[in-house]
């Protein structure tokens, strides 16, 4: 899988990096900025990704499209879509031409709007990426919890980061009876989700 990454995927890897690093020198706004996990963060998500049960693969906040990518790679040797969610046009429009330069339009459907009117829609789910409005996460991880697979894996970023934020949501899925969940410190903090 990450043997086979193309250059073109390396090259637009890199390119929102340097976007996602310049932009947060330049102070623009989170909601604005194109947001990228870290290197060993997509790693991680792809490798959760590509051995999870059979189903759907989501992610909810394409922004750039970074993760994105890592998730594609997960797609390709599962051999199915990643579909993936993000309100903002402007960042839609750089994901796409990062899907198209790296060669992997094949495998991604994008979809533009608030997800919370597309998620009661998602069936047999056994991935998600929730990587978006932080105030949010309760509210989709409720609307996931029905449609999920059992053994699905929900990864949810920005924990440390977002820490205060994201306090409540972390002690509601830490607390739920349906899943088993952990936070791992990589990146900006993942709480990984696996429902029972």
């Amino acid at each position: 899988m990450f043997h086979e990454m193309s250059a073109g995927m390396v090259e637009c890897m890199r390119r929102l990096q340097s976007l996602d690093a310049e932009q947060r020198k330049q102070g623009v706004p989170t909601v604005d900025r194109l947001c990228a996990v870290s290197p060993e963060t997509g790693r991680f998500l792809a490798l959760l990704a590509a051995t999870v049960p059979s189903g759907a693969l989501l992610e909810i906040g394409t922004s750039g499209g970074y993760s994105t990518l890592w998730l594609a790679l997960a797609a390709r040797v599962r051999g199915q879509c990643v579909q993936s969610f993000e309100r903002s046009a402007a960042k839609l429009s750089i994901a796409r031409d990062t899907f198209a330069r790296s060669g992997v339009t094949d495998i991604i459907n994008v979809t533009e709007g608030d997800v919370r009117n597309f998620l009661p829609d998602c069936r047999a789910v056994a991935f998600c990426f929730i990587d978006h409005e932080k105030s949010q996460y309760i509210e989709c991880y409720e609307m996931l919890m029905p449609n999920l697979v059992a053994g699905a894996i929900i990864a949810a970023d920005n924990i440390h980061s977002h820490e205060e934020a994201l306090a409540p949501f972390v002690d509601h899925v830490i607390a739920d009876s349906r899943v088993d969940a952990v936070v791992i410190p990589i990146g900006k903090g993942v709480l990984l989700v696996r429902k029972i």
